[in-house]
């Protein structure tokens, strides 16, 4: 089970776009696939010389202590606070920083759990339904250019957010994965990526394929072709949807076990795991729907024109 989704708007149809409120609309037409818990990948303009952090702290002292300890290792890496902002079960911070970010995102996950970091990407997940997450986070209220998201159904982890997808590439910005499958392949995958430096934070195998894109497109790949290695290189069952700065995409395994529908116009390429979830953008209105094949790949960027 679980379901995905994914939504990106083209030209002139980016500007202000509400990416939340579609997200949510589409979360919500499949979330009897995923009940556990549900999570937004948003992106927006970057502000430059700027990096948007998000760190799961719990609630209570827990929460207090969380962020005192996050606020130090950001003292440490000189790295300035322009916005913070602490809502459910999660701390997020705009920051001044222009060093190794690799080594600054290890670090920060030594002082809290560590959800993702960007330029333009903030990932906000927690337990519960879209609406629910969205009465915690304002997720309708967010405007801007594309994202994905997803709804879990727990099978082989904790129903905790940290477990929650989407799932970043730790140390990279701006990449996230939302998965539906199992890649069986996995701790052989991921041993690989350990000996090259690379750091987990989960033992999800959704955070293995973030990692292993990431990687690909660190050594000069475009994300198309990192899709096209992805098919032969992760054994198991799978469709899932990755997003950049810049660009979203989707691949599918050769099995095709796991559904996966879009529908594209000049305006919007929007993906999910059923049909209707991408009724929910056009009610009352006939689709012209298609199911990706196959084996398939492909991606859209977000500077195309209307």
């Amino acid at each position: 089970m679980c379901g995905i989704a994914g939504i990106l708007y083209k030209g002139s149809a980016a500007a202000d776009a509400k990416v939340g409120k579609a997200l949510i609309d589409m979360l919500d037409g499949c979330q009897h696939r995923g009940p556990d818990s549900t999570g937004f990948s948003l992106y927006r303009d970057p502000v430059p010389g700027h990096l948007r952090l998000r760190f799961i702290v719990g609630d209570g002292e827990d929460a207090t202590a969380a962020i005192e300890r996050v606020k130090t290792k950001l003292t440490e890496f000189q790295a300035k606070i322009v916005e913070e902002e602490h809502k459910g079960s999660s701390f997020a911070v705009l920051v001044k920083f222009d060093g190794d970010l690799q080594k600054f995102a290890f670090e920060m996950e030594h002082a809290a759990k560590l959800s993702s970091i960007g330029e333009s990407l903030d990932i906000i997940k927690d337990l519960g339904g879209a609406y629910d997450v969205d009465n915690v986070y304002k997720i309708e209220n967010f405007k801007g250019t594309h994202g994905i998201g997803h709804v879990r159904l727990a099978t082989e982890s904790d129903v905790a957010p940290e477990a929650t997808h989407p799932f970043w590439a730790t140390g990279f910005s701006d990449i996230s994965i939302v998965h539906n499958g199992q890649i069986t392949n996995y701790y052989k995958m991921r041993r690989r990526l350990e000996k090259r430096g690379y750091f987990f934070n989960t033992d999800n195998d959704s955070e293995l394929i973030a990692v292993y894109l990431a990687d690909k497109l660190k050594h000069g790949f475009t994300l198309k072709d990192a899709l096209k290695t992805s098919i032969d290189d992760l054994d198991g069952t799978f469709s899932f949807l990755v997003s950049t700065k810049d660009e979203i995409g989707y691949a599918k395994d050769k099995l095709a076990a796991k559904p996966m529908v879009k529908y594209e116009d000049d305006k919007i390429i929007a993906i999910a795991s059923e049909e209707v979830s991408l009724n929910r953008l056009f009610p009352g209105r006939a689709l012209n729907t298609s199911e990706p094949a196959p084996g398939t790949y492909d991606t859209w960027q977000r500077s195309i024109s209307a």
